[in-house]
């Protein structure tokens, strides 16, 4: 068998001071493991075949999460973090947005209300998710029930992932049936605003080769904002079979049901958010809503060839079916005290087939040491979206100005016909190839290059009934080849500091990620290309305790970015984020725990010409210091006691730079204690200060309110 190697604009005063505390994710537990990682090929007895994963010493895994080959963290070269089930527990986390929020280099952004949506070294994304290490890229909020963990990588790298993840990718590890142990584990929790969620996860050994798991949940949403509610629920079973001892198959289902409330937050007014309407909700609670039903199929086999090869491919099925509809402002005057809104109707039914192939292979060729890795992977991805603009009576148009009042008193308001009507088959191959080599003791040098092939075409509807005589036949279509580089040189003075340099690649096709925006002017267009250099260092200073840190440079050319005069439309330009960042993850004594980060960013457009000269704007939603520390102190064998600080600077709310988010200090703290060894009790406490902050927008008159002191109150039972 494959062992499981088990882990998981501020002061410059108070910067420097802050530093002293600060910084790096890889895993607290993780520091002590066999550096031979050849050697795990070989390691057989009992009966699972587990994944190599981003647990102890190691990142990477057997069967397709995230980087694919079994590496020591410390010989990484790129920047990353890693959320453990038991910190997401820890800390109250219940979505992705939390994670972010305590990740260096990360930012979230709001996402219209109805999706995940982040910022990661000034790349805004919506599609940058993946889970098992494959792509995951429809809009909706992701669950975090059925989770092993979070890696969130900064920085491009198409070689592992393909098209996309221009600033870095987020891949969630899901848990899987294991034939070790048969246990229930229940938990349950409500806060302040009577959100409430209740989790099982089921564990059956069904003989020492076979085990079936259970992960499930709901959750009834609710929070400071009039009129917010909604409830979602998932449930995913999933299937172990130790076919032998070196084969194994993992099979799992996933379905997902998301229906809440859209809130897109609060206008601005004189360059900032807009005072005083903080429980204020501008929209309607009748028109305001998402639906989202997703079903998941996979299937994953693990094989070990030899003592120096193994192989993997997982398969996907995915069905969503997403509805989105809203009102949402668009401008306040206080003068006249009159609000505007404009709102639409939006829906997208996509079917994703992936297939994934992955062989690693750990030897040697005279004096250097190799593990290479192989892959392929097939991708088809069938989209049908529609979109119709609000009408109001009073207008007899899609926006409208109205008294404002508290509630909002809206006018009479329906929908158009289609404005948008489109389907979209996208295939896309790849080939990609990658050996790190151990040069001698002190140098590894890692280099490969991925082949994509990307196709797409798109039925315009509404185009093909208006005829040809524009010159647009409604039948568009564009196929891409590109090759991605990543090449890594890391030098290693011993077994526990590494200083790494290296350089990557990434594109992303002129249909977006969503495949959405592909018209007559951009399908002559050649893909945006993203480029990441970055130098750092990695220290285990301990066997618990891990410190990295890396500077780094991001280009963006032929990108695209949300229009801030029209959101609905895009802008072509190019970007550069420069940036700094540091980490530190472990046990500063045996008793207190802490994971830290700090991170400077410079986000900038690039040649952006206005009237003759340089008009280059600052990016938008990119926090230029971002500070997150969370501390945990073991006060006796039953109860312990927590803090965290988060501290971002200002932003801007869009490219336009004309509204700022103000900087804010958040502190959260909790108390945690063991009533027995299967029972335990926690209280989180967010926003301790009741601090007034705005962590997201979507535009200038989209901004999210955070929300104020509030507390969580969690029981967790284990037999």
């Amino acid at each position: 068998m494959i062992k499981s190697l088990s882990c998981t604009r501020m002061p410059k005063t108070a910067i420097s001071a802050a530093l002293a505390i600060a910084f790096s994710s890889i895993s607290t537990t993780s520091l002590a493991a066999n550096t031979n990682v050849a050697k795990l090929a070989s390691v057989a007895a009992a009966a699972d075949i587990e994944r190599i994963t981003v647990r102890g010493a190691y990142f990477g895994q057997q069967n397709a999460d995230a980087l694919k080959t079994p590496t020591l963290l410390v010989d990484v070269p790129q920047s990353l973090s890693v959320i453990s089930s038991e910190q997401i527990q820890e800390q109250g986390f219940v979505s992705i947005a939390d994670i972010l929020q305590y990740t260096p280099g990360a930012s979230i952004g709001q996402g219209e209300g109805h999706r995940d949506q982040m910022t990661i070294r000034g790349q805004n994304t919506t599609a940058d998710f993946f889970i098992d290490g494959l792509r995951d890229d429809v809009q909706y909020f992701r669950p975090l029930y059925n989770l092993d963990r979070v890696e969130i990588l900064r920085g491009s790298n198409a070689l592992l992932f393909g098209r996309g993840g221009g600033g870095g990718i987020v891949n969630r590890v899901t848990k899987t049936a294991s034939t070790n142990d048969t246990f229930t584990a229940l938990n349950a929790n409500i806060d302040t605003f009577a959100n409430t969620l209740v989790a099982v996860d089921h564990n059956n050994v069904l003989s020492g080769s076979e085990a079936i798991r259970l992960n499930a949940y709901y959750e009834h949403l609710d929070n400071h904002r009039d009129e917010y509610d909604g409830d979602r629920f998932a449930i995913n079973p999933t299937y172990t079979n130790n076919i032998s001892d070196v084969t194994q198959l993992v099979l799992s289902y996933e379905y997902i049901d998301d229906d809440r409330v859209v809130d897109r937050g609060v206008p601005s007014l004189n360059g900032k958010p807009l005072e005083g309407v903080e429980d204020t909700f501008f929209g309607s609670p009748e028109l305001n809503f998402t639906t989202l039903q997703a079903h998941v199929f996979r299937g994953r086999l693990d094989h070990q060839l030899s003592e120096t090869w193994s192989i993997n491919t997982t398969v996907q099925y995915a069905d969503f079916d997403k509805l989105y509809q809203n009102l949402y402002p668009i401008g306040f005057d206080d003068t006249a005290n009159t609000v505007s809104l404009d709102g639409y109707k939006d829906a997208t039914e996509r079917e994703n087939l992936i297939i994934q192939f992955n062989a690693v292979g750990q030897f040697d060729t005279g004096s250097l040491e190799h593990t290479l890795l192989i892959g392929a992977e097939y991708g088809k991805q069938d989209t049908d979206n529609s979109r119709r603009d609000t009408l109001f009576t009073d207008s007899n148009d899609d926006q409208i100005t109205f008294t404002f009042s508290d509630p909002l008193i809206i006018p009479a308001v329906g929908f158009t016909d289609f404005v948008r009507d489109r389907t979209s088959e996208v295939s896309f191959s790849s080939i990609f190839l990658q050996d790190e080599v151990k040069i001698t003791e002190q140098f590894i040098l890692v280099a490969g290059l991925r082949y994509d092939q990307f196709d797409i075409d798109v039925t315009d509807r509404i185009e093909i009934a208006n005829g040809s005589t524009d010159g647009n036949n409604g039948l568009l279509g564009r196929k891409d080849t590109e090759t991605s580089p990543r090449v890594g040189a890391i030098y290693k003075p011993n077994d526990d500091i590494s200083f790494y340099v290296s350089l990557s690649r990434s594109f992303l096709p002129r249909s977006g990620d969503q495949f959405l925006s592909l018209s007559l002017s951009t399908q002559a267009l050649e893909p945006e290309e993203f480029e990441n250099r970055e130098v750092g260092l990695k220290w285990n200073v301990t066997d618990k305790l891990s410190f990295t840190t890396a500077l780094f440079e991001v280009t963006r050319e032929n990108g695209t970015v949300t229009d801030p005069f029209n959101p609905e439309n895009s802008l072509i330009t190019g970007t550069e984020t420069k940036g700094f960042e540091m980490q530190l993850v472990g046990y500063l004594t045996d008793s207190w725990q802490i994971n830290a980060g700090y991170s400077n960013l410079d986000a900038d457009e690039t040649g952006r010409v206005v009237q003759g000269a340089l008009g280059n704007r600052a990016l938008s939603q990119v926090p230029e210091n971002m500070l997150t520390v969370w501390n945990r102190y073991q006060v006796n064998s039953q109860w312990a006691v927590a803090l965290g600080v988060i501290y971002q600077s200002e932003q801007f709310a869009s490219l336009s730079n004309n509204v700022e988010l103000p900087d804010f200090t958040r502190v959260d703290a909790a108390v945690y204690y063991d009533v027995s060894e299967d029972l335990q009790v926690q209280l989180n406490v967010e926003n301790l200060f009741d601090e007034d902050y705005f962590p997201s927008a979507h535009n200038d008159n989209n901004i999210t309110i955070g929300e104020p002191l509030n507390a969580r109150l969690s029981m967790s039972y284990q037999f």
